[in-house]
């Protein structure tokens, strides 16, 4: 049989190689010995071709025989007999241009060896792959030789020279090439059942190709629908493995978190603003930080871009839940202000850690009684820049606040939303503490009321951004001569992303609530409009001014007066009660000495609690058991108050203030916006227990907290959430029972 191979390829050396290159070739490609798991079949089919080309090419007759037919089938490409020949060759494998030689059909493994050592790969694959094929009775029938040594010799040659096919075309950016590739090797060994520590090869660089299969097929159009599905099945795959975005499982893609973080930012740009919303919300619900976050940026560019409030605001829900652990209140900021809730934005800012964003802010919200204008300034360079940029389908689109608040289906919605029932500044902070890492075991407030002087739309844009003290302001808008220094996912975008592009969430201790002293304290009504003059004016004046010694000589008078009505109240006092005792000793029996019990016969010696009371009664010191009942009965009754039927009156019965004011807010909020938590289900570990030094009716306790519940809004699922937290409670023992005043979240 004839292959396309020549003397000098065997060997590897050109045509003008001397007699000492041929030498030191041929001794150096015996000592080259294939692979261990090759059969000496295949070793010694491999090893005669070496010792053939070497034998003709080292005598000089027979090299300038070979030469001169060598050279004649090199330059044969130009000759016009090369159609005739093609047109009479049996074997249209093989290219008619090419060097062959004639080989024993027992030398064919040899040969494939040879080639593959060669690095022609697509040749082998030409090669050996129809006579593997089941119509191909030359191989069962020795033809080759032993089928039971051959077989496997030949299927390894094509596995490996799979393996080396796909690295090459990974290297060309082939991605899926390279995959098929791989595959057909993987699939061979497979049927076959041999070679597993070669499938584990294969297998190990499908694994390590397959975030830039993902990529390569989630870059195509989107007509290609079934490619591209079969991109996020593979990432969803991942994930899997992974355990989540922020996992740390091994997928076997050699990926690092800060890698695969990287990799995620780098897909964005591939994906439709409503796929990275289905795909993001369900990792949001491992639970993710991460994915969370980005699952907010899908639902506020929707939500923007197809005039949908409804989506910003479950990006505002979203954003609740990572304000527990990170800084996200120039989100909740921006979220507020779309969904025309002024106040909200307002105090959302004050809360925000990122100082040069919210000097950004103050600087384009001069001669403005509040921050609101340079915040719709910076909302709006925000989605134009970190947002918009980072979905395929709306990378091109342009962000404007104006024609966003000009739709009617966003003024219909707005107008929709309840009006503001408490201190907009306190539902950021609805738990015991001032921080807002405080927020009681997830459960925040869904939703936070609207400012009801701000309830039109497009009057609110001009009234905000385009003030008439500063008509520049309006016009800046349109130039990118200022931006936003905050940069949660670069406002830059780039192919390649670095290590801290993808980390949006970044934890630090909060400030307080405590309100900026250079914020302006304006009621709601006169941040839309400044007062006139007439309104800040009183009502009433005196048309006349008292002189300073009248208004002495009448305090003076005043002074007197009090004084004397004291003393006459005092001198009462002491005669009513020395009558008393003067009447008590004339009819009773005689005095009992030292001091006497308060003893009552209609009221019991202590408190008896009601029977199934969950108040816990206790009068020494306190323990973990005792520890872990008041935990358990406070989960009892937040289920209580904050489920469907809002008992809140039961709170009373656990908490005492702080924590109790906080949460009966919060409760009566959820009562009257008609939204509940529901599906309680939790698991409570207590751990340190640390008794006041000072004080016997103090004492704080850490606990691991797993607690599952879900939102319902209207009587609809909204939200689901599983935390695992670590809390720490500060218990108050008041009238001998235990009660919680405050706690916070360590982690």
């Amino acid at each position: 049989m004839r292959i396309p191979l020549d003397y000098y390829r065997i060997l590897g050396l050109p045509i003008q190689a001397t007699a000492e290159q041929l030498q030191q070739a041929h001794r150096d490609r015996k000592q080259q010995l294939p692979r261990r798991e090759y059969s000496e079949v295949a070793t010694l089919a491999r090893k005669q071709l070496i010792d053939e080309a070497y034998a003709v090419l080292s005598d000089v007759e027979e090299r300038k025989a070979y030469d001169v037919s060598f050279l004649a089938r090199s330059y044969e490409q130009d000759s016009p007999l090369k159609i005739k020949k093609e047109e009479k060759s049996d074997d249209s494998s093989l290219d008619q241009n090419t060097p062959t030689i004639e080989i024993e059909p027992e030398q064919f493994i040899g040969a494939l060896l040879v080639l593959q050592e060669l690095g022609e790969y697509e040749l082998v694959l030409k090669l050996a792959l129809p006579v593997l094929g089941s119509s191909n009775i030359s191989l069962k029938n020795g033809r080759f030789g032993d089928p039971k040594l051959v077989v496997p010799d030949i299927v390894l040659t094509v596995a490996l020279a799979c393996l080396e096919l796909g690295r090459e075309q990974w290297q060309q950016n082939q991605y899926e090439n390279a995959a098929t590739s791989l595959e057909t090797g993987q699939d061979l060994l497979l049927r076959q059942e041999l070679f597993p520590n070669v499938r584990g090869e294969i297998r190990a660089e499908l694994d390590k190709l397959r975030p830039y299969r993902i990529l390569e097929l989630l870059a195509l159009p989107e007509a290609k629908a079934k490619e591209r599905r079969r991109g996020l099945q593979f990432l969803q795959d991942m994930l899997q493995e992974r355990g989540g975005i922020d996992g740390n499982q091994d997928d076997r893609s050699g990926l690092s978190v800060d890698d695969f973080l990287r990799f995620i930012q780098q897909l964005r740009g591939h994906l439709t603003a409503l796929e990275q919303q289905e795909f993001f919300e369900t990792e949001a619900r491992r639970p993710s930080a991460v994915a969370t976050y980005l699952a907010v940026y899908a639902l506020v560019a929707r939500g923007f871009a197809e005039r949908e409030p409804s989506l910003i605001r479950r990006a505002k829900l979203l954003l609740t839940q990572l304000g527990r652990r990170q800084d996200v209140h120039l989100e909740q900021a921006v979220c507020c202000l779309l969904l025309g809730q002024t106040v909200e934005a307002s105090a959302a800012l004050e809360l925000t850690q990122e100082r040069q964003q919210l000097e950004f802010i103050r600087q384009n919200s001069q001669e403005a009684p509040d921050l609101l204008p340079g915040l719709c300034l910076y909302g709006e360079r925000w989605l134009q820049s970190e947002v918009f940029p980072y979905f395929r389908d709306l990378a091109s689109a342009e962000a404007s606040l104006k024609d966003y608040f000009a739709d009617e289906q966003v003024q219909a919605y707005l107008e929709s939303l309840p009006e503001s029932s408490a201190d907009a500044g306190s539902q950021w902070m609805v738990m015991p503490q001032s921080s807002p890492r405080a927020i009681a075991v997830g459960l925040s407030p869904p939703r936070t009321p609207r400012d009801s002087a701000v309830a039109t739309s497009s009057q609110l844009y001009q009234a905000r951004v385009t003030p008439e003290s500063s008509p520049a302001r309006a016009s800046s808008l349109a130039s990118d001569a200022v931006r936003p220094a905050r940069t949660s996912f670069g406002a830059e975008r780039s192919p390649e992303v670095t290590p801290t592009s993808l980390q949006p969430i970044v934890d630090g201790e909060r400030v307080s609530g405590r309100r900026s002293e250079d914020r302006s304290k304006l009621p709601v009504a006169s941040r839309v409009r400044p007062a006139s003059r007439e309104e800040n004016s009183s009502p009433r004046r005196s048309s006349k001014r008292s002189s300073p010694k009248g208004k002495r000589l009448k305090l003076y008078r005043l002074i007197l007066v009090g004084a004397v009505a004291l003393m006459g109240l005092l001198l009462f006092f002491w005669l009513t009660r020395a009558t008393l005792a003067l009447l008590s000793g004339l009819f009773s029996g005689p005095a009992l000495k030292g001091e006497q019990l308060n003893i009552s016969l209609n009221e019991p010696l202590v408190t008896i609690p009601d029977p199934g009371s969950s108040e816990v009664v206790a009068s020494g010191a306190i323990d973990e058991a005792i520890a872990s009942t008041i935990i358990e009965d406070w989960f009892s009754i937040k289920k209580q108050a904050l489920g469907s039927e809002h008992q809140i009156e039961l709170l009373e019965q656990i908490l005492i203030d702080p924590a109790l004011s906080k949460l009966q807010t919060l409760a009566k909020n959820a009562q009257k916006d008609n939204w509940y938590w529901d599906d309680f289900r939790h698991t409570l570990q207590v751990g340190e227990l640390l008794p006041s030094e000072t004080n016997p009716n103090q004492a704080t306790v850490e606990v691991k907290v797993n607690e599952a519940a879900k939102l319902y809004e209207a009587g609809k699922l909204a939200l689901s959430k599983n935390d695992n937290l670590l809390i720490r409670y500060d218990l108050v023992r008041q009238d001998g029972q235990w009660r919680i005043s405050n706690w916070e979240i360590l982690k």
